[in-house]
C-alpha cells in the first residue's frame, strides 16, 4: 500500500488510507461478532469504489443507503468517499412516502438496502423512476425491481483498476435531509472539507487519545454520528457500534471491551442512568462521555460524571448544515466555570456572530440568530438555489437558532426561530405534521407544540380544531399521523379546543399554547 499524501486535498478517503497505513492490523470498526482492520476496511472500500466506478458512478452521482447500523453502512460509506459519487444516508424511520421524496430528489442511481428493510421501498418502487440498481444486504431471494442483486456479489465480481486522479476536497461527499419546515425536506450538501475538517474539531476538542475504543449507538444516517467515523480514522481508533439502542447491552459492552469513549443524546443518557442494577457494571475503563443533539441538564450532567468517575465530559451544538458542530462544552467548565446552560464557546476553524435581522451584531448578553462562517459550513442546499440564497444572506450560514453571548464568549440557547421540537435528539418540525393533520377531513385546524417530557427532552402534542358536527378521538387523530408521517414525528398528546388562539394578524399564537393557558377555550375529545 502506498504512502498516502495528504498534502493536496482533505478527502475522506485519504483519512481511511492514513490510518490504513499507519495501523494496518489494528480494529476500526466491530459489530456483533463480525470486525474490519484498517486493512481490511481499506480493501473492501477500494474494491467497492472501483467497483462504482465500473458501474458509471461518474462525479456528483448519487449513491443512497437505506441501513440501520452496522458494517455494511461503514463499507458503503468509505466505498463511495473513494470514488467520485456522492452518498445519501436516509432515515429508516421515514414512512415510505418520505423515502419516495428523498430518494427521488437527490436523483439517486444506485440504493443500497438491507433485507430488514425491503418493506420500505416496495410500495413505492414504481415510483424510483431514477434508480437503475438496488443492492441488497442480506439473502433476501425476492426481487421486485428488475436490477437487484446481493451485495456479497460485489465483492466476488472483477473490478478496474483505473484509479480516481481529479477528486477536489470541496467536491459534495454527502447530502444529508433535514425534516422541512414548508413540509419538504431541504438536502444539505456537505463536501469532503467540511467532514474532513469537522473531524479534525473533534479531536482538537475532545479527550480521546490515539487508539481510542468509542461505542457508537445514534443512527448513522444523522451526520454526528457519521462524522465519528471520519474522527476514528483520524485517531486510529476502534468504534464499536451497536444496531440500536439498548441500556443495559450498553453497560455489558463497556465492561466486556473495556470502552474508552461514548456519545449519547441526553434522552439516551438519562434512560441508560436509569438501568437499575448499573452500580454492579465496571464502567472505570470510560474517560470521555459526549452528548449533543439537545441541551442537556446540569443535574444529568452531575449524574453522568458521578457515574463514569473517570470521566471528562464533553457537549456538542451544532446543525446539519455546519457538518455538524459548531460550539463545545467541557465538564469542567460547565460545571467548575458556572456555564452550565451554556453550550460552550465556538468551535476550532468556526467563526460565530449574534446578530438582529439587519445583521448588525447585538450587544453582549442580548439575544439575536447566531450566524456562522467557517471550512465546516456546507456547500448548498440540493437543487433548492432560493432556500441555499437565504441561508447564506450576506455571506454567512443563518442557523434560526436564537443565542446570547456573555462576556466571556460563552453561548447560550434561548429559543428556536421556527420552533423546531427536539424529542429524544430527533429533530421533529411541527408544520410537516400540522400539513399532515390538515388533510384529515375532519380536522379544520391544527397547530403543534413541543412539550417537556422527562424521557425525551420534548415531546410532540398537537391541539386540534375540529369541523363542525364532526368527531374524532386522540387515538384516531395519532393513528392518523403514524399513517402518514414517521413514527417518532406523530403527536402523543392531543387536545380539542374550540378555536386556535390568534393575533390580530391571524397568526397563531404557539407562545400561548405552550403556556398552556387556554382555559376557557376546552373543547371534550
Amino acid at each position: 500500500m502506498s504512502i498516502p499524501n495528504l498534502a493536496h486535498q482533505l478527502l475522506i478517503g485519504e483519512a481511511l488510507k492514513y490510518a490504513a497505513h499507519r495501523s494496518p492490523e489494528r480494529t476500526a470498526f466491530a459489530f456483533e461478532n463480525e470486525s474490519l482492520t484498517y486493512r481490511g476496511l481499506m480493501e473492501r472500500a477500494d474494491h467497492l469504489a472501483r467497483w462504482l466506478r465500473d458501474h458509471e458512478i461518474g462525479k456528483d452521482e448519487k449513491i443512497g443507503c437505506l441501513f440501520k447500523n452496522g458494517l455494511s453502512f461503514v463499507e458503503v460509506y468509505f466505498g463511495v468517499s473513494l470514488s467520485e459519487g456522492v452518498l445519501v444516508p436516509v432515515n429508516f424511520r421515514l414512512v415510505p412516502n418520505e423515502i419516495e421524496y428523498i430518494l427521488n430528489h437527490s436523483d439517486v442511481k444506485i440504493l443500497f438496502i438491507e433485507e430488514e428493510l425491503l418493506s420500505q421501498i416496495e410500495p413505492i418502487i414504481a415510483e424510483l423512476t431514477k434508480i437503475e440498481l438496488v443492492v441488497i444486504v442480506g439473502t433476501a431471494q425476492k426481487h421486485f425491481h428488475k436490477n437487484m442483486i446481493n451485495y456479497d456479489s460485489i465483492y466476488n465480481a472483477a473490478v478496474s483498476i483505473s484509479e480516481i486522479k481529479g477528486q477536489k476536497d470541496d467536491d459534495a461527499h454527502v447530502i444529508i435531509y433535514t425534516s422541512g419546515t414548508t413540509g419538504r425536506p431541504k438536502g444539505a450538501v456537505l463536501t469532503h472539507k467540511n467532514l474532513y475538517i469537522n473531524g479534525m474539531n473533534k479531536c482538537y476538542h475532545g479527550q480521546n487519545k490515539r487508539g481510542t475504543k468509542l461505542l457508537l449507538i445514534p443512527p448513522l444516517f444523522h451526520v454526528a454520528a457519521l462524522s465519528l467515523l471520519v474522527s476514528n480514522c483520524m485517531m486510529e481508533g476502534t468504534i464499536v457500534i451497536h444496531r440500536d439502542f439498548q441500556p443495559e447491552k450498553i453497560l455489558q459492552t463497556i465492561e466486556k471491551e473495556e470502552i474508552n469513549s461514548m456519545f449519547l443524546v441526553p434522552a439516551m443518557w438519562n434512560m441508560l442512568l436509569q438501568v437499575p442494577n448499573l452500580q454492579q457494571y465496571r464502567l472505570d475503563s470510560i474517560n470521555s462521555c459526549s452528548t449533543g443533539g439537545a441541551i442537556c441538564p446540569l443535574e444529568l450532567k452531575k449524574k453522568i460524571m458521578d457515574t463514569f468517575e473517570n470521566a471528562g465530559l464533553h457537549e456538542a451544538f451544532g446543525q446539519t448544515e455546519m457538518s455538524p458542530s459548531t460550539t463545545y462544552l467541557s465538564g469542567e467548565e460547565s460545571i467548575h466555570a458556572n456555564k452550565a446552560e451554556s453550550v460552550g464557546k465556538p468551535s476550532l476553524n468556526v467563526r460565530v456572530r449574534v446578530v438582529d435581522d439587519e445583521m448588525n451584531d447585538v450587544p453582549v448578553g442580548e439575544v439575536g440568530e447566531i450566524i456562522y462562517q467557517g471550512p465546516t459550513m456546507m456547500k448548498e442546499y440540493y437543487k433548492n438555489p432560493e432556500a441555499t440564497a437565504e441561508a447564506f444572506k450576506g455571506g454567512w450560514f443563518h442557523s434560526e437558532d436564537l443565542v446570547r453571548m456573555d462576556e466571556e464568549g460563552y453561548i447560550y440557547v434561548v429559543d428556536r426561530k421556527k420552533d423546531m421540537i427536539i424529542s429524544g435528539g430527533e429533530n421533529i418540525y411541527p408544520k410537516e405534521l400540522e400539513e399532515v393533520l390538515y388533510t384529515h377531513p375532519s380536522i379544520l385546524e391544527a397547530a403543534v407544540v413541543g412539550i417537556p417530557d422527562p424521557k425525551w427532552g420534548e415531546t410532540v402534542k398537537a391541539y386540534i380544531v375540529l369541523k363542525k358536527g364532526a368527531q374524532l378521538s386522540a387515538e384516531e387523530v395519532i393513528s392518523f399521523s403514524q399513517t402518514k408521517i414517521a413514527s417518532y414525528k406523530k403527536p402523543r398528546v392531543i387536545e380539542f379546543l374550540e378555536a386556535l388562539p390568534r393575533n390580530a394578524t391571524g397568526k397563531v399564537l404557539k407562545t400561548v399554547l405552550r403556556a398552556d393557558v387556554l382555559i376557557n377555550n376546552r373543547k371534550e375529545g
